[in-house]
């Protein structure tokens, strides 16, 4: 009993610390994007189990085995999926709402296609075994986990409220990793025996287990690629397609088999987690290196793990009050930013602008534009005439 307090406590400060970073605006602003959400229902509720029923039915395993990898496979929500986009910097507003909404979900579609794909693998009434109060539990906290984090952010709205729940949300995530493995490895089962080691089983669990995750991932990120989502987007929505919610496969492997059966079940959420951590830990360096998240590939790699460039980002979009336009005789610094950060430096040069215009694109214009090229030709501003660092044009956008 204490145990498991434990754990829900965990997951539950996990859950609240990566909702409460959520800006407000950015999950409202998410909640539009059809696109990714959509995307991400499909490979969560429809892709991954359907995988999973694959690998059952390729290569046979078990109702032990087979039974407990449905289960993972149609649990989406898992809390870690928030912890990772956080982490590496992707698009968090949108996996933590992904997250809530299949959560919410879960509650109809977990049991559908456990059932359904149950039901076309083993001929046993399986179903009729499983602990439903167990996982409904588990769902519940996630929900309120979110619910609650938002609101915080919501009612706090203050940027140094969301770094501390970043950092929470962090540190519960490590807490929780460490929990889980040491439960997960330590004593005996209730009958006395030895608990099965991870590193003795057949090739066809460490093949059949892995498979799912694998193809996932592949498969997400063709299909984001290919439907055009934003770099960090397709990072999160991979994310969220693969990182499952093993705590439920592991209540439903307690309390649905016993002796050796329960050992070789446990096993099965312990390697997909493991799994998942491995295979989402290399692709989000890679996603990074790539620039396919939110923060610099050039940064240093203890600052991306230790800030939210996403919260970073609109506490910077609130503090800039001005933009400042110079023209330049070259394009060595393009773009710069002030040291106190309220303004941002824009050069550009004239020439290229003025001189490519096509006569189809100047019959466009209006006369005070082409008064105005005029006027900047005649000076010799195309020709640099006032020198690199002269001002021309200044705006305020406060």
């Amino acid at each position: 009993m204490i145990i498991e307090l434990a754990g829900q406590l965990l997951l539950f400060a996990l859950v609240f610390g990566m909702s409460a970073t959520v800006d407000m605006k950015a999950l409202v602003a998410q909640m539009k994007n059809k696109k990714a959400m959509l995307t991400g229902i499909l490979l969560q509720f429809g892709i991954l189990p359907l995988l999973g029923f694959i690998v059952v039915k390729t290569l046979e395993l078990n109702e032990t085995m087979g039974i407990t990898l449905l289960v993972v496979t149609s649990s989406p929500g898992g809390s870690y999926s928030n912890w990772w986009c956080s982490m590496f910097n992707a698009d968090l507003a949108l996996s933590v709402t992904m997250t809530a909404i299949s959560t919410l979900l879960s509650i109809v579609m977990l049991p559908a296609n456990l059932l359904l794909y149950s039901k076309f693998s083993y001929d046993d009434d399986v179903i009729a075994a499983l602990d439903w109060m167990s996982l409904f539990t588990a769902l519940i906290v996630v929900i309120g986990a979110i619910t609650l984090g938002l609101f915080c952010s919501a009612k706090i709205h203050s940027h140094k409220f969301n770094v501390f729940a970043n950092k929470m949300g962090n540190f519960a995530g490590i807490a929780l990793v460490v929990f889980s493995a040491t439960i997960s490895n330590a004593g005996d089962n209730e009958n006395g025996e030895a608990n099965a080691k991870i590193w003795e089983r057949d090739s066809k669990f460490y093949i059949g287990v892995a498979l799912p995750c694998v193809a996932g991932l592949v498969i997400s990120n063709v299909l984001t690629t290919i439907l055009n989502l934003r770099k960090p987007e397709r990072v999160t929505v991979s994310i969220e397609c693969c990182y499952q919610n093993v705590g439920i496969a592991t209540s439903v492997a307690l309390t649905m088999f016993q002796g050796a059966e329960l050992s070789e079940a446990m096993g099965v959420p312990l390697y997909y987690g493991f799994i998942e951590a491995v295979i989402l830990g290399i692709y989000c360096l890679v996603a990074w290196k790539c620039n396919w998240t939110k923060a610099p590939a050039n940064a240093p790699f203890c600052h991306i793990l230790a800030m939210s460039y996403e919260v970073l980002k609109a506490e910077k979009a609130q503090e800039l009050v001005s933009v400042e336009v110079q023209l330049a005789p070259d394009d060595t610094s393009l773009e710069s930013t002030s040291i106190t950060g309220d303004t941002i430096f824009a050069y550009f040069q004239m020439d290229e602008v003025v001189n490519d215009l096509e006569p189809k694109e100047l019959s466009g214009l209006g006369q005070l534009e082409k008064d105005m090229l005029d006027a900047m030709k005649e000076r010799g501003i195309t020709e640099h005439s006032h020198g690199e660092g002269q001002p021309h044009s200044s705006s305020d956008i406060s």
